[in-house]
């Protein structure tokens, strides 16, 4: 415990430098920037930042994107509240009560609550990094290719399943990502896949272009078919909390705290479904019912909590497994390897002064977004009259510049440009986004293990569902698959109505 208490003391020592708090001060304000505009999203701003941070050291890079990524999922309440318009994915379910309680003149209330709730989240989440990740790190070293195999399938079932509308077109998107994962050449006997007779494709496709694309330029296209969006009118009360909001709601505050840290650590899941999640959880339990989606204080703080502690949540599967828990936390793990962090069991053994580093650097950027969440309220509302129609071309720019620093290949703006529309038609047609990029990010994990394994077990597959860990992942898996079948819910739902009917009274 003194061991580690010295190396959180060690690391907040070193980020706590006047170059580092400048870093913070600026990297947090462009997330909430990006957050609070309609049409930017966390995972287009932090997979911006990776290609233009990529030259800097890889504390201050990575601290530079926790904060871009902790201050988006914040900004986007902003818009939610005083538009009705979600600034990113994850804030879609504030604008249920957000929206309500700024229309009855408490628009500054509202944004006290949520910045209440997102600071104690990001807290809750900040702690279950310290505590969780030695201990997933230590069950992680007992895993071999066949439960790493698992875990990939997992990650990519699990996102298409729960990532909201038709599970079998997040599985299809899912499979997609995987399918494009194997495109270039095969890793152990170097033989061409999908290559064409291009010499670009043998290297495979960029992650990082095929994010910026996904997430930027297919967001440049769908708004230039949007609704231009304009705020209310409506003078702000204050924007301080108040402590009775916080005494009175510990409950769900803490309750939403769990939920959106257990969402995070699910792979895929992401910021969004913790929200949802801590928010039905909160309306189920609590007494005042009749207020949710109408302007109710309860509402409004367990959303905010819940899609904050999934952040920190989202990370702990990326240090301990190499598996990212939201399309965001896979930026991330492509950050870290760019900056030769290799994220998975092993980093706790070669540098475990880094989880110390990360832990700190989530604190640092919550309290900096306490910060502007409290005294910088009316000048970031100026973002908001900025029109999307301007902002646009420099996103299309960014995009082009960051698909494009890493490698410096011309090839790999045509691959950004190629996920745009890829990314545009499929958001179109109503497929998820989050399993088709875990797809791509988990590819590598998936064919590996697989080709690992049964190599092994001399092709033979029992291995994959007699080891107990294994079996376990494989039996949840093919549970998860059963259950999105409507026709399989409806048959376990009649079967408990027949097992309860003819149970004694």
């Amino acid at each position: 415990m003194i061991e580690s208490f010295g190396h959180f003391a060690g690391a907040f020592g070193q980020l706590l430098g006047p170059s580092t708090l400048v870093i913070v001060a600026w990297a947090m304000l462009l997330g909430i920037v990006i957050g609070a505009l309609p049409g930017l999203t966390a995972t287009m701003g932090v997979a911006l930042m990776t290609t233009l941070t990529f030259t800097m050291d890889h504390n201050q890079a990575i601290l530079v994107l926790i904060c871009i990524y902790v201050g988006a999922i914040y900004g986007g309440s902003r818009s939610a509240i005083l538009l009705n318009i979600p600034g990113t994915p994850a804030s879609a379910c504030s604008t249920l009560d957000g929206y309500p309680l700024a229309r009855q003149g408490l628009a500054g209330r509202a944004m006290g609550i949520s910045t209440t709730g997102s600071w104690i989240g990001t807290l809750i989440g900040a702690l279950c990094v310290a505590t969780l990740t030695p201990l997933l790190a230590n069950l992680a070293l007992t895993f071999q290719s066949y439960e790493f195999f698992w875990i990939a399938v997992f990650g990519i079932v699990i996102a298409g399943t729960l990532s909201g509308g038709d599970a079998l077109k997040g599985y299809i998107a899912g499979f997609i990502g995987l399918w494009i994962g194997t495109i270039g050449n095969e890793p152990y006997y170097n033989y061409p896949r999908f290559a064409f007779g291009f010499t670009d494709l043998t290297g495979g496709i960029g992650l990082l272009p095929a994010l910026v694309g996904t997430f930027g330029m297919a967001e440049v296209l769908m708004a230039m078919r949007g609704p231009a969006a304009k705020a209310i009118s409506n003078k702000l009360d204050s924007v301080i909390p108040r402590v009775k909001d916080v005494v009175q709601y510990w409950r769900t505050i803490l309750r939403s705290g769990v939920i959106g840290t257990f969402i995070g650590i699910l792979p895929g899941l992401g910021e969004d479904i913790a929200a949802w999640s801590s928010y039905a959880a909160a309306r189920r339990g609590s007494k005042e019912k009749q207020k949710f989606g109408k302007g109710s204080v309860e509402g409004l703080m367990a959303a905010e909590t819940g899609e904050s502690a999934c952040v920190p949540g989202a990370i702990i599967p990326v240090l301990t497994l190499a598996v990212p828990g939201s399309a965001p936390a896979a930026v991330l793990m492509a950050a870290l390897m760019i900056h030769d962090i290799n994220p998975g069991p092993m980093l706790m053994i070669n540098t475990p002064e880094f989880l110390y580093q990360i832990v700190a650097m989530l604190v640092i950027a919550d309290i900096a977004k306490l910060f502007y969440g409290l005294f910088l309220v009316r000048p970031l509302l100026w973002i908001l009259l900025v029109p999307r129609e301007r902002l646009m071309p420099v996103v299309f720019v960014l995009c082009c510049v960051g698909a494009f620093a890493i490698t410096s290949r011309i090839f790999d703006i045509y691959v950004m440009v190629f996920f745009g529309f890829l990314g545009f038609v499929l958001r179109e047609l109503k497929f998820p986004m989050a399993p088709m990029i875990l797809g791509l990010v988990l590819g590598e994990l998936f064919e590996s293990n697989l080709t690992r394994g049964l190599k092994l077990s001399d092709g033979s597959l029992a291995p994959f569902f007699t080891r107990p860990i294994a079996g376990t992942l494989a039996a949840i898996t093919i549970a998860s698959i059963i259950w999105s079948i409507p026709a399989a819910q409806n048959a376990v739902r009649s079967a408990l109505r027949r097992m309860i009917g003819k149970a004694p009274a």
